[in-house]
Order: structure tokens, then C-alpha cells, then sequence
């Protein structure tokens, strides 16, 4: 009977003994995407506490890790919402090769459509799902490089699209979801909201996503 509280004793031991060497593998730090584009390396800071769906859905189709709708499968009519229930489930990089579709000095930069080489559609798409704004008051469009998700006028709209602001914008806050913000590329971001667009704000040189990296560290790369 003895034996009993030594052995539990050295069970506890060793939980604590792997706990710790878990804890010393995993990554620690904020968590950062760097965003490679045409134009130069967007980096930004992503906000998991305060966007908790946002950040979670982003990193997911950037990485490939979460499942969407195969924009090949989908049924578009212009000026209508997209139909994607014929469309399979895949995975893979979301986020590569895609264009910025809307580009609008003095305000934003706008990509995340599966459709934004196609003039017709482009702006009209996502990953086959929607989910809703994340409101949160100590987040504020009061600067440059705010990460925001873009959405339609329909509610839980969210899905892929993205845009970053190049100035403050004050009427925005409270309707989209911010959970970023640049923290190295923002000329970058700059020089991309002022290239030459056509009247529908689509830039006339198209400005690609190359890839997305996301990774967790003490300071961005």
C-alpha cells in the first residue's frame, strides 16, 4: 500500500515532466501573416483574442487547412448572390494568385475573390459560406493598415474578402470586422491604392497575391 503514493507521485512527475516539454516545442508570440504581393511584402499583426472567427477562417484557407467551396462548381449570375451549392469541398492555398479586384486611393485595398480575374465577377465571390461582423469597441478604424473583412449588404457575409485601409475610417467602425494590422509593408499597401484604375475601382495592371505565410514569433519577419 505504500507503494501507491510513490507511484502517483512519480505519474504526476512525469504529466508534468511532457506538459513542459509541450510547452517548450510550441511556438509563442503574436501571430503574423505576411502577406507576398506583386507589388512587395505586406506584414500584419493578427488579432486571435479580439477576432477570434475572422483570424481562425483566414489563417485557414491562406494555409490550406480549411475547406471551401470549388469556385469552378459555382453558378454566377452578375448582380446576384453567387450559388455554390453545387460546388465540391476542397482545400488547398485560398489565397494564391489571387487579384486585389478594388483599389481606391485615400480609402482601401480590396482582395479575397476566387473570381477577380474575371471582370464581370470579380468582387462577387468567396468560400462558399458566411459568418458575421465581430464588433469589437477597442478596435477602430482611427489609422492606416487596419485588416478588415469586407462583406455585401447580407447578413453573416463574411467569407474571404479582405481589404486594408490606407487612412483613417472612422464611418466604418463597428460594421466590419477589424482583426489586423499592417506592421511592416505599409508603403507597399500605399502604392497599391494609388495605381491607375478603371471606373469600377478594378486596378488596369492586375496585382497579385503571390502567397500567404502565417507564423507565430516574438517580432514580425
Amino acid at each position: 500500500m505504500r507503494r501507491l503514493p510513490l507511484l502517483l507521485a512519480a505519474f504526476a512527475l512525469l504529466l508534468a515532466t511532457l506538459a513542459a516539454s509541450a510547452a517548450k516545442g510550441k511556438a509563442s508570440g503574436n501571430l503574423y501573416a505576411t502577406i507576398q504581393t506583386g507589388a512587395g511584402n505586406v506584414t500584419v499583426q493578427l488579432f486571435e483574442k479580439e477576432a477570434p472567427i475572422a483570424v481562425k477562417n483566414f489563417v485557414g484557407l491562406a494555409t490550406g487547412t480549411k475547406q471551401y467551396r470549388d469556385p469552378k462548381g459555382a453558378k454566377l449570375v452578375e448582380g446576384q448572390p453567387t450559388d455554390y451549392s453545387k460546388a465540391k469541398w476542397i482545400k488547398g492555398p485560398y489565397y494564391d494568385g489571387i487579384l486585389f479586384h478594388r483599389v481606391i486611393a485615400g480609402f482601401m485595398i480590396q482582395a479575397g475573390c476566387p473570381f477577380s480575374r474575371n471582370p464581370k465577377f470579380a468582387g462577387q465571390g468567396g468560400p462558399g459560406y458566411g459568418f458575421g461582423v465581430e464588433a469589437t469597441p477597442s478596435l477602430r478604424y482611427d489609422r492606416p493598415g487596419r485588416l478588415g473583412m469586407a462583406h455585401s449588404a447580407l447578413p453573416d457575409s463574411n467569407g474571404s474578402q479582405f481589404f486594408i485601409t490606407v487612412a483613417p475610417q472612422p464611418s466604418l467602425d463597428g460594421g466590419y470586422t477589424i482583426f489586423g494590422q499592417v506592421v511592416k509593408g505599409q508603403d507597399v499597401v500605399n502604392r497599391i491604392s494609388k495605381v491607375a484604375t478603371s471606373p469600377t475601382d478594378r486596378p488596369l495592371k492586375p496585382v497579385a497575391i503571390k502567397h500567404v505565410t502565417v507564423y507565430r514569433s516574438s517580432k514580425p519577419r
